[in-house]
């Protein structure tokens, strides 16, 4: 643990470096931080702190910059993740009060509200089909021998299917039909092979097996939800192209955005830094990410990817928020459906 002085000029070098990406010098530190000191005994604290590998100093007469060690103190000691400015606020809320449609367009949309409020790579991803359960299932005559199969899961996601039956049903065969399937899929996850229970009627278990063999395929086809909105936001973020280069080549793999949200929520954090993400390319990143849930299960994640010199208070105010608001809307609209 620091003591106060050196946890305050410690504070003050990487606010002062996040604000300028330029390395702090002690005057600058006497200037920003409340410390009461001499900028001579700020210099022989910023030693200290380079000694214990707080700091470091890429230059003999520059300034110092915080290294990996540095941010994590800083990040674990914000007083709580902070709030959003008034603007930013009324966006979420404006864009959350109009919010609707399917899971993957609120993902998209999500998606790009939070790289635009962060100003760095918003990273979205819905959780697998394969891994939620069935809420509620549908079976809706359109016409003739048409249906449509409309399967609601617990991450939010929609299924529909088309279904042909092997003749016209009336209307009682059809509910017949859709209340067998729900009971038989109610609470399975998508995957799982239930056997239906006979109902009597040939033509209403018919539609059921070729309801059930629909819905199974269409499950296998959805595939996870993967959002990366702002990689432009990346630009400039780092010294070099070529590490530039390196973090967006590593933005196109989606499986990799997957496991890395995945990693960091799993290891209990909600900001990973340089070497911590576990993904070399990644070095001189940082990334913040939240779950969101659907009725109290979890849904996905969020979360956004930027340099290690981030504004972390602002970033983790406007993921968390995000990722309440978006919460919040899809298990109102899975309440509903």
């Amino acid at each position: 643990m620091l003591d106060e002085r050196k946890a305050s000029i410690l504070r003050a070098v990487v606010t002062r470096y996040i604000e300028t990406a330029q390395p702090v010098g002690s005057s600058q530190v006497v200037d920003s931080a409340a410390v009461g000191v001499s900028s001579a005994t700020v210099r022989n604290e910023m030693t200290l702190l380079e000694r214990e590998g707080y700091l470091a100093q890429p230059h003999t007469s520059a300034g110092r910059i915080p290294t990996e060690k540095g941010y994590r103190y800083f990040v674990d000691h914000l007083p709580g993740h902070g709030d959003l400015g008034p603007v930013q606020a009324r966006e979420v809320r404006a864009f959350f009060s109009h919010a609707h449609g399917e899971l993957e367009q609120m993902l998209k949309s999500t998606s790009r509200l939070l790289a635009r409020l962060t100003a760095t790579t918003a990273l979205v991803v819905g959780d697998a089909a394969e891994t939620a359960t069935v809420r509620s299932v549908q079976l809706v005559p359109l016409s003739g021998r048409s249906m449509l199969a409309v399967v609601v899961l617990s991450n939010g996601t929609v299924l529909k299917r088309s279904i042909e039956s092997a003749q016209v049903l009336t209307d009682d065969q059809a509910a017949t039909a859709t209340g067998i399937v729900a009971e038989t899929l109610g609470g399975q996850q998508i995957h799982e092979r239930v056997a239906a229970a006979p109902s009597g009627d040939v033509a209403v278990d018919d539609l059921v097996e070729r309801a059930l063999a629909g819905i199974r395929v269409t499950a296998e086809e959805e595939r996870r939800h993967v959002f990366v909105e702002g990689s432009a936001n990346m630009a400039g973020a780092f010294e070099t192209v070529s590490t530039l280069q390196e973090v967006l080549h590593v933005l196109e793999q989606q499986i990799t955005v997957v496991s890395l949200l995945e990693d960091v929520l799993h290891r209990g954090l909600s900001v990973a830094i340089g070497s911590e993400t576990g993904v070399a390319p990644l070095a001189e990143c940082s990334v913040v990410v939240a779950p969101f849930m659907v009725g109290g299960e979890h849904a996905g994640t969020i979360g956004v990817l930027g340099p290690t010199r981030m504004n972390y208070a602002a970033t983790l105010a406007a993921v968390a928020m995000v990722s309440r608001r978006l919460s919040h809307v899809l298990t109102e609209g899975e309440s509903g459906a």
